[in-house]
């Protein structure tokens, strides 16, 4: 039961479901234990035996591995809904979190989505809407357009303008896909059909803007959080510079690079725009710190981040409980003058990939497994021995944070976790990790959104003559081909009927819970 049931009985709902799989949605299933709140999980094939499915006080099944089938799924998800009389949805991040249109259906099906509203997840989704409600909020943009690209001769005439080298972004884009680095003019007309291309195949939407490309820099973000009743507040920054191909390896928190005058304008920055929008519940604003000092508005994540276990370390909050609190209509529980910032804290993302193969997706059979422990050391996990890791998901297994008083000790914990972590029968990404924390430069903060390919890939020997898309396709159909041998003949070992896993037996739960461990 939560320490204050008062607070329970102000929720409208007493049952979350959680619209999500892995770590993230087993770390939401324990804020609902905390808060005396009912959990519910929803689960793929892929995911029949996935530690959140076991954790969850009930679990539904919604459908075949791919995404589109199961976890994207409007309507099996908002069945599970309402067969489990669930009354929020928590989407996590990823799949539905960022989708105005799963947001607006949970309003016409009576259920409370937690996160923002649907016109904020539209505007802000819209890359081109964000950076124009950014200029108009008077918060630096990197110059570029504002609007989608008409021709190439617009696209030349505005690079020219703006010098090169220069950035071409998919409008609906995220994740790192469709952008594009043009160096020269002779580069521009290829890349701009590549990055139409592939914004059209990954968002359904073809729109491309350009952006002056600031380089080198530092990626650093702004956590937000803002109620109903026009509260809005900055949780502090958190640096993201490492990171390969547009996309998140370590953050960590406070950021190096910067004073309590530049952290200012960083915050003040992101408080204003999403007053000026009308945010509300968590979110991320996320900017670019040039050589220079100043410093450009990226886009806002309307959800929950990966890297928001480092915030909750250096300030004592739940992050989850504040997005409950406020989608149930409560203020928040914290005012801005109540946030203390303490000690440093460090998030490395431990997926199943090969870091010796271009960080290539790796699938298998966790035969063994080993997490860290200690001082200053946190896991949030998804994974447990015997599981299985599919392709069909992003490959994060788990997330390793440390924290200290001290930027120094918190890496020092950082190695000394990585090297006690032990996941056998599948490649990850902790030998990356150990070489990054036993970089000179980045012990001594000097990051840039270059660091991997300057650092780790100048280690690594030259590829063969061969296509990137090439490799990364033989290696996905190899890998799938596996795990989809392996899966059904675990389906044909334990079958399991459709709905069946949340009329189990409340004793039957409690034994597979003791047998698991108390580190789960």
């Amino acid at each position: 039961m939560p320490a204050d049931p008062q607070t329970r009985k102000l929720f409208p709902f007493q049952k979350i479901l959680i619209a999500n799989r892995g770590e993230i949605a087993v770390r939401i299933i324990r804020t609902c234990r905390d808060l005396g709140l009912g959990s519910v999980a929803v689960y793929s094939d892929a995911d029949r035996h996935a530690l959140h499915v076991r954790l969850a006080d009930e679990a539904y099944h919604i459908g075949p591995p791919p995404a589109g089938q199961s976890y994207l799924n409007f309507e099996r998800i908002l069945d599970a809904a309402r067969r489990s009389g669930a009354g929020a949805i928590h989407p996590g991040y990823g799949f539905l979190a960022e989708n105005p249109d799963f947001v607006e259906a949970c309003n016409d099906a009576g259920i409370i989505f937690i996160g923002p509203p649907p016109s904020v997840q539209r505007q802000m989704g819209e890359k081109t809407a964000a950076r124009r409600a950014a200029d108009a909020a008077q918060v630096p943009i990197v110059p570029g357009t504002l609007t989608d690209l008409a021709d190439i001769d617009q696209a030349a005439r505005i690079a020219q303008e703006i010098g090169y080298p220069v950035l071409l972004k998919a409008a609906a884009g995220g994740g790192g896909k469709g952008i594009r680095l043009v160096n020269r003019p002779e580069e521009l007309a290829s890349s701009l059909r590549a990055a139409r291309s592939e914004a059209g195949s990954s968002f359904g939407d073809s729109s491309v803007y350009l952006e002056k490309a600031v380089t080198p820099a530092r990626h650093i973000e702004v956590q937000i959080m803002a109620d109903m009743h026009g509260n809005v507040i900055h949780i502090g920054e958190r640096e993201c510079s490492i990171q390969r191909r547009h996309q998140k390896l370590i953050e960590e928190s406070p950021s190096t690079a910067l004073n309590d005058e530049l952290r200012a304008r960083f915050t003040d920055a992101a408080v204003k725009l999403a007053q000026s929008i009308g945010y509300v519940n968590a979110g991320t604003v996320e900017f670019l710190l040039g050589p220079d000092g100043n410093f450009y508005f990226l886009e806002v994540n309307t959800r929950l981040q990966v890297e928001h276990p480092v915030t909750e370390w250096c300030t004592g909050l739940d992050l989850v409980r504040e997005q409950i609190r406020v989608a149930a209509g409560l203020p928040l529980s914290v005012r801005q003058e109540d946030i203390v910032f303490r000690g440093h804290a460090l998030e490395c993302r431990i997926s199943a990939e090969d870091p010796f193969n271009r960080f290539l997706p790796a699938t298998g059979t966790i035969t063994a497994l080993h997490e860290p422990a200690g001082p200053g050391v946190r896991v949030d996990s998804g994974a447990y021995e015997g599981m299985q890791v599919p392709l069909f998901y992003d490959p994060l297994l788990a997330k390793l944070i440390t924290w200290a008083d001290d930027r120094t000790t918190a890496i020092d914990r950082m190695r000394r976790a990585l090297r006690e972590y032990t996941i056998a029968g599948l490649r990850t990404t902790i030998p990356f990790h150990l070489f990054v924390m036993d970089s000179p430069r980045f012990q001594r903060g000097e990051l840039s959104t270059d660091f991997v390919a300057e650092e780790w890939y100048g280690t690594m020997p030259a590829p063969a003559e061969k296509s990137v898309c090439d490799d990364e396709l033989i290696a996905a159909i190899a890998a799938t081909l596996v795990t989809i041998e392996s899966m059904e003949a675990s389906q044909r070992r334990q079958p399991i009927a459709d709905g069946a896993a949340h009329e189990r037996s409340r004793w039957r739960d409690l034994a597979r819970r003791d047998a698991l461990g108390s580190r789960y």
